[in-house]
């Protein structure tokens, strides 16, 4: 068992791994179905060229649909070289300002911001910054919280099934008991913490399946953008990718496919 004080330095450490990996992160990391925005507007109520907020914007993946859309964006993203590049894919866009820095500490101005979103970023916000949403927002504001979701599907082929000898043998603590992937009906609610504040209405959750396709050089810098297997010691780590590459080269035709779930959330500040 960790102490809290262990726990919360791990999540620090954990969370800021990523800007290592800043242009992997950029070129791999994948993009959100074009209809989840359009939900967005319609499901905030966020006016034209309307001010937001967004936590996390790693390279921009998110942040560009949305200037696309018109909106004036404030960025607060922790990684120095993630912000850097997000700087440089959203120089076209003059509304758009990236800042250094970590939401809780961030010095942001209250009832500023129509819509605060955050995209596959806001489990790394503390809990006890949770009311900071509140005071940032305009009354009549509101919250779009998105992620990207690995579920069960036909599409893979049996893949994962197939490496989990791989993660037994070299990263057991990713093993665990393996049942397989979570279907849509398993995923856990990502909006519990923050709604059991009140401090919002009702979520209205959106789902949009989509599915991607990786050869095995494009699969592994995938996991290479991943905490956790930045985490790993670099020699079992790398021992896991040639495996898995492997088996993706000689038993998969070269190429696997992936069934994802985009899910949304999006409530109003009470």
């Amino acid at each position: 068992m960790t102490s809290d004080d262990e726990h919360d330095d791990s999540t620090r450490h954990r969370r800021a791994t990523f800007d290592g990996v800043a242009a992997l992160y950029d070129a791999v990391r994948p993009g959100y179905p074009a209809e989840l925005y359009d939900d967005i507007r319609a499901l905030s109520g966020v006016p034209d060229g309307g001010d937001i907020l967004e936590i996390g914007c790693g390279t921009g993946q998110a942040t560009l649909p949305l200037a696309q859309r018109g909106y004036h964006i404030t960025c607060v993203e922790l990684g120095a070289e993630l912000a850097a590049i997000a700087r440089r894919n959203l120089a076209a866009y003059p509304n758009v300002e990236v800042h250094v820095g970590a939401f809780e500490t961030e010095p942001l101005p209250e009832a500023a911001y129509d819509l605060v979103v955050s995209a596959t970023a806001f489990h790394w916000v503390a809990p006890e910054s949770y009311p900071k949403l509140a005071r940032v927002l305009r009354p009549e504001g509101a919250i779009a919280l998105f992620w990207n979701k690995h579920i069960a599907g036909a599409v893979d082929g049996g893949f994962f099934d197939r490496i989990q000898p791989i993660y037994r043998e070299h990263v057991p603590e990713f093993a665990g008991d393996w049942k397989g992937l979570p279907s849509a009906d398993e995923l856990p609610d990502e909006t519990a913490a923050l709604a059991a504040t009140g401090l919002f209405g009702k979520f209205a959750i959106r789902r949009y399946p989509w599915v991607a396709r990786y050869d095995a050089t494009s699969y592994v810098n995938l996991l290479n953008t991943y905490s956790d297997y930045l985490a790993l010691p670099d020699d079992r780590r790398q021992r896991a990718y040639d495996d898995i590459a492997t088996v993706i080269d000689s038993e998969f035709g070269d190429e696997i496919a992936m069934q994802y779930l985009a899910v949304l959330y999006v409530a109003h500040l009470r």
